[in-house]
């Protein structure tokens, strides 16, 4: 299943050899492959550079169990990767509570942070393309998000990688095209937001505006992400500096926040609320804001698993669970 060296290969190839440059001799790597053309390009490139540089090489597949095939895709696949040189291929089914798209990355995360941990292995690689960081931002852009989601996906997320996301899916398509890649009928499928961008929306896009939309898109997220990393350390350090932790609550000093530039003091209260262990969104923080910026007596806000009251100079954020040793 060795392919010519062709230029898409040698890119996938140069890609993963880059991502693993903090990763130490005999190392256990696991590639998640779903079987699609992206993932068996990155899987191609591991199995070609993880032991030429004393890496322990595995893969893992998901079988989410939602398509009647997903069983003869997962086999299949496995196949291909025995036959690339992964000794350690792993099949991991999982039953997806709830609908749509974010039930079915919840529980593949699960189970690839499940066998990472109990396999000891130091990194899984993802195969998610420079056009997939494209319409990640695009989504964002339509849904009004801030900084930190139209920075898309990051290429290291602890021990998430993802080599490809500077290599085009023209590119892991042409790559892989010797190993007769599955493709997903959802994937086409226009039900789902994402396809609609990726088949209607950046091809309107890049005939209107010219070619390199998705490349730009890219490096808007590269440079979004280096102001949201910035700004969420500074924001980490105040809250650190101004919270006191109770059993069930924090607090924080008004007069303190009042001093914060709004982009510092939303991202306080945003983190004060994931402490308690809250999902907030705008409304929220911005709700709990109004309680520093525009104060006249308001009532206790009741917020997704968290209370909040203004006591004097204090906001004093509630949870009915005990707080973890560690919370922060």
């Amino acid at each position: 299943m060795r392919p010519r060296l062709t230029p898409a290969v040698a890119e996938v190839r140069r890609a993963v050899r880059e991502a693993l440059a903090e990763a130490r001799p005999n190392d256990l790597l696991l590639a998640a492959v779903s079987g699609g053309p992206d993932s068996m390009a990155l899987a191609a490139g591991l199995a070609f550079e993880g032991p030429r540089l004393g890496f322990r090489i595995g893969a893992v597949i998901v079988d989410h169990q939602l398509q009647e095939v997903s069983g003869e895709v997962a086999e299949s696949t496995a196949q291909k990767l025995n036959a690339l040189g992964f000794e350690e291929v792993h099949v991991k089914k999982v039953t997806v509570d709830g609908s749509g798209e974010a039930a079915a990355r919840e529980a593949r995360y699960q189970a690839l942070d499940d066998l990472a941990n109990e396999l000891d292995a130091r990194y899984v690689l993802l195969g998610h393309t420079l056009n997939d960081q494209a319409e990640s931002v695009l989504l964002g852009l339509a849904r009004g998000s801030g900084a930190r989601s139209l920075s898309g996906m990051a290429k290291e997320n602890g021990r998430y990688l993802r080599p490809l996301l500077g290599v085009s899916r023209e590119t892991t398509l042409e790559a892989s095209a010797h190993l007769d890649p599955w493709h997903d009928p959802h994937n086409s499928s226009e039900k789902f937001t994402r396809v609609r961008v990726r088949q209607t929306v950046l091809p309107v896009l890049e005939e209107e505006l010219g070619p390199g939309v998705a490349e730009a898109l890219a490096r808007t997220a590269d440079q979004l992400r280096e102001d949201a990393d910035y700004l969420e350390e500074v924001a980490i350090a105040e809250y650190h500096s101004i919270v006191k932790l109770g059993a069930t609550t924090l607090s924080l000093p008004t007069s303190e926040l009042e001093e914060l530039q709004p982009a510092i003091r939303l991202r306080v209260i945003k983190h004060a609320l994931e402490v308690l262990g809250s999902q907030p969104q705008r409304v929220h923080v911005m709700a709990v804001n109004e309680l520093i910026d525009d104060w006249h007596g308001q009532k206790e806000l009741a917020l997704p698993g968290v209370r909040v009251v203004r006591k004097s100079e204090q906001l004093e954020l509630k949870t009915t669970k005990t707080l973890k040793p560690g919370a922060c």
